[in-house]
């Protein structure tokens, strides 16, 4: 059997492996986007080439053999400048959004396609679970944020668009009213405690990633009650007090103490809590320069000083966010500080590198023309927005469903494992679009499946999973050159030519050219 090493690794493999299969026997992640296990090399996407010594140009490991005393190299500048060549090749001509542009317009980030998903399947009891994890107090944001997911909701250039925050304020206030609301589930306890200074939007945001990854918090704030600008800075008729309690109530449940009528600077010091506690979140409010030195960290007139990609302070072990940062007076986006800085603390706390969070590759097709848009019109309810029904601040039970139903599902299908995109982020490739970029367009002709030819990579993996299912018609490569495209043969539609691999093909595709309807 030959031995090979790859990146100064030895490894043995059977007569007839490839390079590949020797990486992936050393736990070597060389990347691939065409290799199907058991079928010969496909070589059409060549992301997963390396330099093998004694040849002048790059390989395919998905096809190389392997031969003894060979020195392969999968890590190099040389080999991963070619990889993100490939990958940013075939980005340039790929069409479609890997997250949909409400959820990158929301400054918390919340999953807001698959919350609305779960509502239009009547699944509200998760939808709420989504809407609290991703913006924490939803009730709340569903009667002051600013909406800033609906400017970009792709549905208002048809008619209005989904009404986004009366369908997470709808679900918080129903579970208020039936006694029903829940925390999120709460990890296992690490042992470690954090002190929040500040009961406002930001650390209650903070407080609930904290204790949701197991991490016990204090939230020391000098009011009588928590809530900070949400309870002290809004009058009852724009937000009742019964819904900030109930939501508070619930972080609350997820286990925070709140020690309120405390004054961090007077009753207690910044120095006392770093010695109690194993990290400190510094969100007051609104402070100027002299209070902020006053506690103990510094500060410009804008506010308390931090890196801005992890929250930190110069101060070991304490981070600062919310308005005391840089005051916005949006309460979405000191939520969004509060997760952002959890998520710093809770590195701190585990004894890892404080680093930013990481930002994944985005595929984004930008604003669409009148055709494309009809063509994700297609797939969703054709009537306008729901209103509220009297007395109602929020969509709930079957208005929620039938508002829920107008998205036009603008994210992908398989934005969490499609190898595109976790490649691309891998290696940092970027999307350079020529001028004028192929047009969106999709098939769903097909009972189960649909089919984004925008999206397609021309693999070729469906073509030969459905050669190998027997299928009468199958799928083929029609065209020439860049025009090339992956059709059924003779102009059949998809149904014709997927009846037996349909499945298969999906679970095959890399990039969700192909997915199930039930997956919209």
């Amino acid at each position: 059997m030959p031995r090979i090493r790859i990146d100064n690794r030895e490894v043995e493999v059977p007569a007839g492996a490839t390079v590949l299969d020797a990486a992936r026997k050393l736990g070597i992640e060389i990347p691939t986007l065409c290799h199907l296990d058991g079928r010969p090399a496909l070589t059409s996407c060549m992301v997963c080439v390396v330099k093998v010594a004694g040849r002048g140009w790059l390989v395919p490991a998905c096809a190389f053999r392997a031969e003894d005393g060979m020195e392969v190299e999968s890590e190099t500048e040389p080999v991963l400048r070619a990889q993100r060549a490939a990958l940013e090749l075939l980005l340039s001509d790929h069409v479609g959004d890997c997250e949909a542009p409400c959820r990158l317009a929301c400054p918390a980030g919340a999953n807001i396609p698959l919350m609305i998903r779960q509502i239009a399947d009547g699944r509200l009891g998760e939808a709420l679970m989504t809407a609290r994890e991703g913006l924490v107090l939803p009730g709340v944001l569903g009667r002051i944020c600013t909406s800033p997911c609906q400017r970009a909701c792709r549905r208002a250039d048809a008619d209005a668009a989904v009404s986004i925050r009366l369908l997470h304020g709808g679900l918080a206030e129903a579970a208020v009213a039936s006694g029903s609301s829940q925390p999120p589930a709460r990890k296992e306890p690490t042992g470690k405690s954090v002190a929040i200074v500040g009961a406002g939007p930001a650390g209650l945001a903070a407080a609930q990633r904290l204790l949701a990854d197991g991490h016990a918090c204090t939230v020391f704030d000098d009011h009588d009650q928590p809530g900070g600008m949400l309870r002290y800075g809004l009058d009852e008729a724009r937000l009742p007090r019964d819904l900030l309690d109930a939501e508070i109530a619930v972080i609350e449940q997820l286990g925070a103490r709140f020690r309120c009528g405390v004054r961090v600077g007077a009753d207690v010091s910044l120095g006392e809590l770093r010695d109690d506690f194993g990290a400190v979140f510094l969100a007051p409010g609104r402070l100027d320069a002299d209070q902020a030195r006053r506690l103990g960290v510094e500060a410009t007139d804008k506010g308390i000083t931090i890196d801005p990609a992890t929250f930190q302070t110069p101060v070991a072990g304490v981070f600062a966010g919310g308005d005391a940062t840089r005051p916005r007076k949006l309460a979405v986006r000191a939520v969004a500080h509060g997760k952002a800085a959890a998520a710093g603390i809770g590195q701190l706390l585990a004894g890892s590198p404080v680093t930013a969070p990481a930002r994944p590759f985005n595929s984004r097709m930008g604003k669409l023309d009148e055709g494309e848009l009809a063509e994700f019109l297609a797939g969703a309810a054709d009537y306008g927005p729901v209103s509220p029904a009297g007395g109602q601040a929020g969509l709930a039970d079957e208005q929620a469903r039938r508002e829920a139903r107008r998205c036009l599902h603008c994210d992908c299908r398989k934005a969490e494992d499609c190898l595109l995109r976790i490649h691309a982020t891998a290696c940092g490739a970027r999307q350079q679009r020529p001028p004028e970029r192929r047009r969106f367009t999709r098939q769903s002709g097909h009972p189960t499946i649909v089919f984004e030819p925008g999206k397609c990579i021309s693999c070729g993996m469906c073509i030969r999973i459905a050669a190998d299912a027997g299928e009468e018609l199958g799928l083929t490569f029609v065209g020439r050159g860049f025009d090339m495209r992956l059709a059924v043969p003779f102009a059949r539609p998809l149904g014709e030519g997927l009846a037996k691999a349909a499945a298969e093909c999906v679970k095959a595709c890399p990039t969700a050219a192909l997915a199930f309807k039930a997956d919209t």
